[in-house]
């Protein structure tokens, strides 16, 4: 069966996943489409608005088959580090292609990119260290990129996800064939709706904590999920204040990515919700994707040695498969390069904490939220 992999988050879902899983399988030619999709913090250290199982159910009942987990660990992280992870997995799930979106509104050739990183890749790291220590990682990766490769010349965040996973994917002995798909109609961070045209993720959840209709941009049953419930980082507040509070100094160092001298940044405050406090804290060095990630590491109170244990033995937690992703396990799962989990027991538990952990802060808020025993969701 030829596969195509897809790296995802659906916060939430809508028609544009839709459509991006239809072209998926077209383009690629693939029996099936394989999601690897970030629990329940997200790339950009947020709460998924929805949690992981309700989004894996929506996703193979439009267009998906095969929906696994990617851990806390590779989720919440910088874009070459999410990427790492994704691909990390879709190799492991023996993916013959990879169709990703991108915001370049030009053809650019992803393959021969990430070649070209693997080969210069002593060149790159100079440079790199020789830029100003003020920029951002971002700021500096799109210099040394635009000075050593000149044909990408814009940096929109899906064309950024796209060299990370280029270059992630040319590390391997036999990479999976890349296709591009071009975004269609609104951009990444765009917030206006506009009938008959694709929404982005976000202008979507402005727009349900607007109490504006979403209907024609998300399937029914997201909807009807978004009108009942919806998680924000303002419902985590009094649990992030209270960590700040309660932790020294000396404490908060010791916190996973807390550099520089930030923790006295995020103590120093006179804010007394999420979006205000973190206006306040943030700098054009330090931005607000960040700062959102090192706060989820302070609100989940992660280590470094938490994340390198995760990391190093990843897993393929099974979140949920159609008939034809059921067929790709059974005909593939002894070639698999990672050990897979249908269910999370104590065994798997203890392998992935750092996961677990996060969706039991994820209860706080969603108390449906399971994670122990739960079987992949079937459509």
């Amino acid at each position: 069966m030829r596969s195509c992999g897809i790296v995802v988050e659906y916060n939430p879902f809508h028609n544009g996943h839709r459509y991006h899983a239809e072209k998926a399988r077209e383009l690629s030619g693939a029996d099936v489409v394989v999601a690897v999709m970030s629990g329940n913090f997200l790339q950009r250290g947020e709460p998924a608005i929805i949690d992981k199982w309700t989004r894996t159910k929506t996703a193979l009942q439009n267009g998906v088959d095969l929906v696994v987990e990617l851990p806390f660990s590779w989720a919440v992280q910088s874009a070459d580090y999410f990427a790492r992870g994704s691909i990390k997995l879709l190799q492991a799930l023996k993916c013959d292609t990879l169709c990703f979106g991108t915001d370049s509104d030009s053809f650019f050739d992803y393959a021969k990119y990430g070649r070209f990183f693997i080969e210069e890749k002593q060149a790159i790291d100079q440079l790199f260290h020789e830029l100003p220590i003020g920029w951002s990682y971002p700021e500096k990766m799109a210099e040394v990129v635009s000075r050593l490769y000149p044909q990408t010349q814009a940096f929109p965040p899906n064309h950024i996800l796209g060299l990370s996973y280029a270059k992630e994917n040319a590390t391997y002995a036999q990479p999976m064939e890349i296709f591009p798909l071009a975004r269609k109609d609104q951009g990444y961070h765009d917030e206006k709706l506009v009938i008959n045209q694709f929404a982005s993720a976000t202008g979507i959840r402005q727009a349900v904590l607007a109490g504006e209709d979403i209907a024609a941009f998300v399937p029914n049953e997201i909807q009807e999920e978004l009108e009942k419930t919806h998680v924000t980082w303002e419902d985590f507040w009094p649990y992030l204040d209270y960590q700040l509070r309660a932790n020294s100094l000396d404490s908060l160092k010791t916190i996973y990515q807390m550099k520089e001298g930030l923790e006295h940044r995020l103590v120093e405050r006179g804010s007394n919700n999420f979006s205000a406090y973190l206006k306040e804290i943030s700098t054009k060095r330090y931005t607000q994707p960040r700062l959102q990630r090192l706060l989820t590491y302070v609100l989940l109170q992660v280590k470094e040695a938490e994340i390198k244990t995760e990391q190093k033995d990843s897993m393929l937690h099974i979140l949920g498969f159609t008939k034809k992703g059921q067929s790709y396990l059974n005909s593939k799962k002894k070639q698999f390069t990672l050990p897979v989990a249908a269910k999370i027991g104590q065994k798997e538990k203890e392998q992935h904490f750092l996961t677990y952990r996060a969706d039991q802060i994820y209860q706080l808020i969603h108390p449906e939220e399971q994670t122990i025993g739960r079987f992949p969701i079937r459509v």
